[in-house]
């Protein structure tokens, strides 16, 4: 089901758990108009069955750029709200990353799941003090000429920033893969990337934990 939120952005719902899992788009530098992301769109596809608790909305931002990441974060914002859940987790994925650390001072939200995560470094990340941030991250993942990427040891930095400044969480590499899950092909086909395997068995583990705790 797609829901229109309060920014003018859009929203996927997928299960109807109490819990929420709020999930964010990556971007790039040139402002165009919000995607469905193919990585977050390959997870939810084979996670939500498993976990009926949960429920999983993937944002739709109204401009996919961090030129507008004030915009993303809003969506962002917006999204939660929008999803109601009893407790919520936002996963970020690259600029969501980012986005979902700065919405993370809601308290709704108990901590952020960050795959390949752009955690940059004048980013302020007291917003999860008292919370977790968990980063999942492609050891191959790089930012190459006209290849979008963010290095493991950029999110490495802002995770320990994060514990500096009060959060708690950890801290994932997987051996061979690269920025992402999954990507889109002819079609609209959603492709895996190398690894997606490890990529869905430890966003699982980490959905556990919180559907659990």
């Amino acid at each position: 089901m797609i829901t229109d939120l309060t920014t003018g952005a859009a929203m996927r719902v997928t299960g109807s758990g109490a819990l929420a899992v709020v999930c964010v788009n990556g971007g790039q530098g040139h402002e165009v108009p919000g995607t469905w992301s193919a990585t977050l769109e390959w997870l939810v596809e084979r996670l939500a069955p498993r976990f009926p608790s949960l429920r999983f909305g993937e944002v739709r931002y109204r401009i996919k750029s961090w030129t507008r990441l004030d915009w993303c974060i809003e969506d962002a914002r917006a999204a939660i709200v929008g999803l109601g859940g009893e407790r919520t987790l936002l996963l970020g994925f690259s600029m969501g990353g980012a986005v979902s650390i700065d919405a993370a001072d809601d308290s709704r939200v108990e901590g952020v799941l960050g795959l390949g995560p752009w955690i940059p470094d004048r980013l302020d990340v007291s917003t999860l003090r008292g919370k977790r941030l968990d980063v999942i991250h492609g050891a191959l993942d790089r930012w190459l000429p006209g290849i979008p990427g963010v290095s493991a040891s950029s999110s490495r930095r802002g995770f320990e920033r994060a514990c500096a400044a009060g959060a708690e969480g950890s801290y994932q590499t997987i051996p061979g893969a690269v920025h992402g899950v999954a990507v889109r092909g002819p079609g609209d086909r959603v492709l895996p990337l190398p690894r997606a395997g490890r990529w869905v068995a430890l966003v699982a583990d980490e959905l556990e934990r919180f559907a659990s705790s």
